[in-house]
């Protein structure tokens, strides 16, 4: 009979109780479709946890990296987090012997993936990441290996839960950016500094990764433009919602003319598609190949449970005995990442201006959109508020056909040189293929 897969796994928090749960609960079911059974036999955590029934019987060490190089583990499981320190150290040492890693860590994959997969094929130890994005989605595996068969176009995303939850509640309760941001840290969705989640850093670190197997190239966090949504104003939800938009928080890596462009920022996504039908916390990823046309997958992209999930889908794989190349194919065949300079994306654009009531603003406005041949798709305006009357501007929202990122941007900078326009001008990105 074939021993159980021994399992060492660093980091005790949410996901790594998770899956110490996951096991005991569906434990049998795991032995019936792995072929062998599982168990935790070793463990690392700021502190012991023997007391606990999901770890008893199970080794405590106060170090990962003396973990990771355990002579009574078959696999080690990284739920530590963080992209250097001992994550990345414990890593290394267990790929280094040889060790099957999984981990759920995406800014460690982010910033040293190319290294970790060299390492990987050096040494024959698989490492797998399915929890590393989308928490609970299984789309590394669908990129990896379901796909495999497409030429991939376009990768596109809701890939950050907090983001998500911040941007439905201000649609569904009217509310600006700052009190939804404090909701969703009371509720536990956002941390105390919720820089790196609203700033669209997590999205970049997830979205890098999926580039990568989309497109077979390194993986590269530094290619990928980022905006945040901290600029995100009640106007621009109602606008986008009375235009037939939402507003979402994208990853998007597509093919196009110049190269692989890579973007994260905020992005008016049409109400019918799915991705605009992610509310909340959960997740949605959108895959356009040229063999399957378009996918979409959705669900919980973070959580103890949904995340030890897709960390125990790739441990049914370990103990299968599955040998796949970390980004889907050899690291000497990986290309550089293209870096596409944002100047050169092409698309509508949402724009909403504080015009200058006085006579000739809105015909100057239009000349400067003119001479850089930016048509317009649609003019809004609304009755100034008694606010806005007694500071002499008017709100004035334009929706452009498409055109280039360096002429909407040229043509904005002119009319603020002008004096026609106040406040620097909010513009957002139209995404019509993102659905």
């Amino acid at each position: 009979m074939t021993e159980p897969l021994r399992l060492g796994v660093a980091g005790l928090g949410n996901v790594g109780t998770g899956l110490a749960r996951l096991l005991l609960r569906q434990g049998n079911a795991l032995s019936v479709r792995a072929g062998r059974g599982m168990r935790l036999a070793a463990y690392s955590a700021r502190k012991s946890r023997d007391g606990m029934a999901e770890v008893a019987g199970a080794r405590f060490h106060d170090d990962a990296a003396a973990l990771a190089s355990a002579g009574d583990i078959d696999v080690f499981v990284e739920l530590i987090g963080g992209a250097g320190g001992v994550a990345f150290e414990a890593v290394k040492a267990a790929l280094r012997r040889g060790l099957p890693v999984v981990t759920a860590n995406k800014a460690m994959l982010a910033e040293h993936g190319l290294e970790l997969a060299a390492l990987s094929e050096a040494h024959d130890a698989p490492l797998f990441y399915e929890a590393a994005v989308g928490g609970g989605i299984p789309v590394i595996k669908t990129l990896r290996e379901s796909l495999a068969g497409n030429a991939i176009e376009r990768v596109s995303g809701i890939l950050n839960g907090t983001c998500n939850y911040i941007l439905s509640k201000m649609e569904q309760e009217r509310l600006p950016f700052d009190a939804c941001l404090a909701e969703a840290q009371r509720r536990g969705y956002a941390e105390a500094d919720p820089t790196f989640d609203v700033g669209g850093f997590d999205t970049a670190h997830k979205l890098a990764i999926l580039a990568s197997l989309a497109f077979g190239s390194k993986i590269d966090s530094s290619a990928v433009a980022v905006e945040g949504i901290e600029s995100i104003a009640p106007a621009d939800i109602a606008a986008a919602d009375e235009l037939g938009f939402r507003i979402k928080l994208l990853g998007v890596a597509e093919r196009t003319p110049h190269g692989v462009e890579q973007r994260v920022a905020p992005t008016m996504v049409e109400k019918g598609a799915p991705l605009a039908q992610t509310m909340g916390v959960l997740n949605a990823v959108s895959i356009v190949g040229d063999a399957i046309g378009e996918l979409t997958l959705v669900g919980p992209g973070a959580g103890g449970d949904a995340t030890a999930s897709a960390v125990a889908a790739d441990l049914v794989d370990v103990a299968r005995g599955a040998r796949l190349p970390t980004f889907g194919r050899p690291v000497a065949t990986l290309t550089e990442a293209d870096r596409v300079p944002l100047q050169r994306h092409e698309g509508g654009y949402y724009v909403r201006l504080t015009v200058v009531d006085r006579p000739g603003a809105m015909a100057a406005i239009a000349t400067r959109f003119g001479d850089r041949m930016i048509s317009l798709e649609a003019i809004m305006q609304k009755r100034a508020t008694r606010e806005w009357a007694e500071a002499g501007v008017v709100p004035v929202v334009l929706m452009t056909h498409g055109t280039s990122e360096s002429s909407i941007r040229d043509a904005l900078a002119r009319t603020v040189e002008e004096g026609v326009v106040r406040e620097r001008p909010q513009v957002i990105r139209i995404e019509r293929e993102a659905v």
